[in-house]
């Protein structure tokens, strides 16, 4: 789960610019994806990614609410209401917006995250403006009709008891998290707490609706054989029109300090693979000290970004205690984050061993410096990411609409290996011992074997 072997780091972002909205702006060649963007007069961002490699286009709506933006006690509202997205519409029967996607050749989907909530389609280029037609569509259109909403409520909860209930591992991240944020909304789950889910009411969703769903809250996407000058028609006939509305400060409680060390410790008859991870409380291009982001970026990659890192050689290839070892940091939250580490042990290595050799390593991490070879290797690797992003036009689209959606900028993700290539060791040493220290972390395993009494 070394999230930094994916492209998703590029959507890292710090210091804001300011888009010129009434023209397509190019940006420089030097950049990762040369985006062009412009403007709708509703105030809806419209982003072009040219991608001339195939005939196929990929449409992506993000509209900037999420998980974290529910009200109180409707955990999952968000990704209830993504579901809904798909019944019916003042044009559609519930259903149809797949199907007519799906007879002209083209795939969609959606996802929530805490951040954001996405719909997108991928299709040929000459069927675009069907994709445009249907999503513009339901961005006001959408009919929530009660028993439609009580279907999809069962749907969400089914998925919940399949997905969560039923994975140990699933599991233990939930309560993890939870105990990881002491007041910040990420500690709720994306899906939702099973006794909210029941509690969202049909007012609920629709003033959910009323309030986040409009064209000034919202992003449009397109990658692939497409420019901004041929798509800036069918965003003015499709998109324009829906009238804008006024978007809320999306106010969210700040964490306070974290003070005292946690531990979380699930036990399953159903575990094949222990594992444990320590996840310590981290700033994010959002939130805390925005200077350490790509500093935690880079650390990340030495010290747990696959089998050249340096926790991968010394527990799995020197020592021989673990299965697999690494550390993941996604820096691109709104709000604070997490650096985390991960180890499974072989057989025959007690849980107490492989967590006493993994804090070693972080001790060893934290009271010497990390050597130039290693920040040398850990960079070319990322900023080589870059360059493969390139070939994936919804790679593009994805990372664009995150990073934009979560509060930051086209300039932001197109400097990203730039900003990269400027890390110092200095920088990195010091995020490490401002970050990994121990009263500021979580720590969750994961075990086999039945429940303790009183657990």
């Amino acid at each position: 789960m070394a999230r930094l072997n994916r492209f998703k780091a590029v959507i890292a972002a710090a210091i804001p610019v300011t888009l010129m909205a009434a023209m397509p702006w190019q940006a420089a060649s030097a950049g990762v994806f040369n985006p062009e963007t412009f403007t709708l007069s509703n105030g809806m961002q419209v982003v072009v990614i040219p991608n001339h490699r195939a005939p196929v286009v990929t449409h992506m709506v993000w509209y900037k609410v999420g998980a974290a933006d529910k009200p109180k006690g409707k955990s999952g509202i968000a990704h209830m209401f993504e579901h809904l997205m798909f019944k019916a519409t003042r044009r559609l029967k519930s259903g149809e917006f797949s199907k007519i996607v799906a007879r002209n050749g083209g795939r969609d989907n959606a996802f929530t995250s805490q951040d954001y909530t996405a719909y997108h389609q991928t299709v040929a280029v000459d069927r675009l403006e069907i994709v445009m037609r249907l999503e513009a569509d339901r961005m006001r259109g959408l009919i929530l009709d009660k028993k439609e909403i009580e279907t999809e409520r069962q749907v969400v909860l089914e998925e919940r008891r399949s997905r969560t209930g039923n994975s140990p591992g699933a599991r233990l991240a939930e309560q993890f998290n939870a105990a990881f944020f002491l007041n910040h909304p990420y500690q709720k789950p994306i899906i939702g707490w099973e006794h909210e889910i029941k509690a969202i009411t049909q007012k609920d969703l629709k003033a959910f609706y009323n309030k986040w769903y409009l064209p000034n809250n919202a992003i449009l996407v397109v990658a692939g054989d497409i420019t901004a000058k041929e798509l800036r028609p069918l965003a003015i006939k499709y998109y324009s029109l829906i009238p804008s509305g006024k978007v809320p400060e999306r106010a969210r409680p700040s964490e306070p300090p974290h003070e005292a060390a946690r531990r979380v410790e699930l036990r399953d008859a159903r575990v094949r693979q222990p594992s444990w991870r320590r996840r310590y409380l981290a700033p994010s291009l959002g939130s805390g000290k925005r200077s350490q982001v790509y500093p935690l970026q880079v650390l990340a990659q030495i010290f747990g970004g696959g089998a050249t890192s340096r926790l991968y050689r010394a527990l799995v290839i020197d020592r021989q205690i673990a299965i697999s070892a690494g550390a993941y940091y996604d820096g691109d939250a709104m709000g604070p984050t997490g650096f985390t580490i991960f180890a499974s042990p072989r057989p025959g290595t007690s849980m107490d061993a492989l967590e006493t050799a993994v804090e070693e390593e972080i001790a060893k991490l934290t009271s010497t410096s990390v050597s130039a070879e290693d920040v040398a290797r850990a960079k070319r690797s990322m900023r080589a990411s870059a360059v493969y992003a390139r070939d994936s036009a919804r790679g593009g689209a994805r990372a664009l609409g995150a990073a934009l959606a979560s509060g930051q900028t086209i300039e932001d993700v197109e400097s990203w290996p730039e900003r990269i290539g400027a890390v110092t060791r200095e920088q990195i040493n010091r995020a490490a011992r401002s970050v990994l220290v121990t009263k500021s972390s979580v720590t969750g395993l994961l075990l086999s074997g039945k429940k303790r009494r009183g657990n």
